[in-house]
């Protein structure tokens, strides 16, 4: 699709939101002419974006009038999987879906509960997300998703220990004058964060990173600490250990300002760095330098900060682990400085009215079950039962491609190929999950809609205006929920609501929408020291190391290491350890079929440490078998020192149809879930790798 352009049409320029999984949520500025949008830029009036985007999005164009964009409702003609389809008309498609789902629905008991909506991130927007979806489930009575596949353990986490997904703010990084990287690939996954780090470094601050891939950005800090996974809640322990014996501590923050000081300090005593070192698979020295580090900022009140991401917290022990971290700062009274503390996710401060955009009261009383995202394999293949109630019989999809991004995929696709399975995706292109829809429908891009977006990296909210009209038939996610309310009778006014006043609804008046229309951002009313005099939004008003709410669940109230289901080296038919990091130019499944971004990664690789590879007799290029008891994938290995010894990197995610064999990494990950947050554990995986 290569629209003609006018090069004597006058430009005028409309001010947008980056729509996806990011922390950056970037403010954008697109440029069109004649109606076609020609280029799309970061938008240099604001602060947190400063005029630039990550390849990805900046090439946006090239994907809202890619030549396999979908264009048209489309209905199954071949069998699932097969991706054979014919066009079909709108009315036609909403009235075939909606006697479907009526027939299901009006059964009478729980049959409402076996339609089941399906969908995360692929836009991060409130609108375009779960609002006017969540009117139109909640009418139905279906069942509820829990939207696990990303963040949950460390979300619970969070809440556990500091009370919501808060900390420091992001920009005052840059004054930082050390900074710990915790699970985290910036360069790759939160660019503009980087760039406080750069300005920080060059103002003296260390920079330490701590992940077990030899990432872009381990590449550019003072030292990285390649730790084996799931192993960083013993690594924060450690460090605990080193701050008490060497006093490194802020004995008047932790009076004040902690709950369970006495309790943490017996355990983190248990975990000298000798024992560290052989749990983390590094050196006792670097355990001690680090803590060293950390312990001295705190003495000699230089702020020390850290940056956590979601990578950490995608094992059995990731909740425990965000945990352990996230009592780091209150140690060393790293929050008293505004560039002190840590930041995991800053959208706890973000004020949504989520019941006023999902209109719970739709429900009527009904409470129906709740379905995990993450185990949507197994859940797709379950029978009815008295426990689990009625077998799933219809799904419909949007903002996500479960086929090719839930874990244990055989299972997955396995549960969409059934016949018997009514589905239906709204999607921009004709995925892996959109081959096993029985309608696929023609979503909008974020060009061509409106939304409102909140930040997990910056303190922002922005506003998405459409800057083009719908391209063919696509319509956007709320319209397809209003027509379809329509269809199946549902005449209550709070289907009719439009997107500008949906976007008006997502924040009422806590959030200033004049100055959204006028300059496409505002900023929240955020402290620059939250917890400098504690004030945490826990129900103690304290940094809770030991949480009295984990305790009544009979869980354990204090941090603690907890070993991976599949530890490195314990099982010696899959002895090496898998981690499944984003591949640098796409985001989860999105950006796949963008060819000048897929051109740049290649093909779907895994990455080997020269040791493991040697032993395998495998060469730098080798197509590769990567195999465990749930499946095989093959790729090309790549022998590299972005991996260490004993762990391999298997870059994800690709579409399974643009696999060597018709697969990706997820054929080899678990549906098993994390100790807290109901999390999957993509990167608690043993392998094993052979030359094909």
């Amino acid at each position: 699709m290569h629209p003609e352009i006018s090069t004597s049409a006058p430009e005028h320029k409309v001010l947008g939101a980056c729509p996806h999984d990011c922390p950056d949520t970037c403010s954008m500025v697109v440029t069109v002419r004649d109606g076609i949008a020609i280029k799309v830029q970061g938008n240099a009036d604001h602060p947190a974006t400063n005029g630039a985007l990550c390849t990805k999005v900046s090439r946006y164009t090239e994907r809202t009038y890619h030549p396999e964009r979908l264009l048209q409702p489309l209905r199954r003609v071949g069998p699932k999987g097969s991706g054979q389809f014919e066009p079909v008309s709108w009315e036609a498609a909403l009235a075939d879906i909606a006697q479907r789902l009526g027939q299901i629905a009006n059964r009478g008991g729980r049959s409402a509960e076996a339609i089941l909506p399906y969908s995360y991130a692929g836009t991060m927007g409130r609108v375009q997300g779960e609002g006017m979806a969540a009117r139109v489930f909640n009418k139905l009575g279906a069942s509820r998703l829990d939207r696990t596949i990303c963040a949950s353990a460390g979300t619970e986490a969070l809440n556990q220990t500091l009370g919501n997904k808060v900390g420091t703010r992001v920009e005052f990084f840059a004054e930082s004058q050390l900074i710990l990287i915790w699970g985290s690939n910036s360069i790759g996954s939160n660019v503009h964060f980087w760039r406080h780090v750069q300005t920080a470094k060059r103002n003296g601050a260390k920079v330490i990173c701590i992940d077990p891939r030899r990432t872009e950005t381990a590449e550019k800090c003072h030292e990285h600490i390649a730790l084996l996974p799931g192993t960083d809640a013993a690594l924060a322990l450690g460090l605990m250990h080193q701050l008490i014996t060497h006093d490194w501590l802020d004995h008047d923050y932790i009076a004040r300002y902690t709950l369970g000081w006495d309790a943490l300090r017996a355990r983190a005593l248990e975990w000298p760095p000798e024992r560290v070192a052989a749990v983390c698979g590094i050196t006792t020295e670097q355990v001690v330098s680090l803590a060293r580090d950390y312990g001295e900022a705190g003495k000699q009140g230089k702020p020390a900060a850290i940056r956590m991401n979601y990578g950490l917290q995608r094992t059995r022990g990731g909740g425990n682990a965000v945990r352990a971290i996230a009592c780091l700062p209150a140690l060393i009274g790293a929050w008293r400085l505004r560039a002190g503390g840590v930041l995991l996710s800053s959208s706890g401060y973000v004020p949504v009215q989520a019941a006023a955009l999902e209109r719970p009261e739709l429900l009527a009383g009904r409470n129906p079950r709740t379905i995990n995202m993450s185990t949507i394999g197994d859940d797709l293949l379950r029978p009815a039962s008295e426990a689990f109630g009625p077998a799933i019989e219809a799904v419909i999809v949007y903002n996500s491609n479960p086929v090719a991004v839930a874990p244990n995929s055989t299972k997955v696709v396995q549960g969409f190929a059934r016949e018997d399975l009514f589905t239906v995706v709204l999607e921009h292109f004709q995925t892996d999950t959109a081959d096993y829809a029985d309608y696929v429908l023609p979503a909008t891009t974020q060009l061509e809609h409106w939304d409102v977006h909140s930040s997990y990296g910056h303190t922002d909210i922005l506003l998405n205006r459409p800057s083009i009209a719908p391209l063919g038939e696509a319509r956007t996610n709320t319209q397809f929920f209003r027509d379809l309310a329509r269809h199946m009778g549902y005449t209550e006014a709070v289907f009719a609501e439009t997107d500008e006043s949906l976007c008006r609804t997502a924040f009422g008046d806590k959030v200033d929408f004049e100055m959204l229309l006028t300059q496409g951002f505002a900023p929240l009313p955020v402290p620059e020291a939250p917890f400098a005099e504690g004030g945490f939004p826990t129900p103690s008003g304290k940094c809770e190391f030991f949480s009295e709410r984990l305790a009544r669940q009979g869980q354990d109230g204090l941090p603690d290491f907890v070993p991976n289901y599949e530890p490195a080296g314990a099982d010696a038919r899959y002895p090496l350890a898998m981690i499944s990091p984003p591949a640098r130019n796409f985001l989860n499944s999105t950006f796949v079929n963008v060819k000048s971004l897929r051109d740049i990664e290649g093909e779907p690789l895994v990455e080997i440490h020269a040791s493991d590879a040697a032993a395998r007799q495998i060469a730098d290029g080798a197509v590769v078998r990567v195999f465990n008891a749930r499946g095989a994938y093959e790729c090309v290995a790549r022998v590299s020192d972005r991996a260490r010894p004993g762990v391999v990197n298997g870059l994800g995610v690709w579409w399974r149809k643009l696999g060597r064999d018709g697969t990706n990494v997820n054929e080899l990950t678990s549906q098993r879930l994390t100790d807290m947050g109901r999390a999957p554990t993509f990167y608690d995986c043993a392998v094993e790798v052979q030359r094909i």
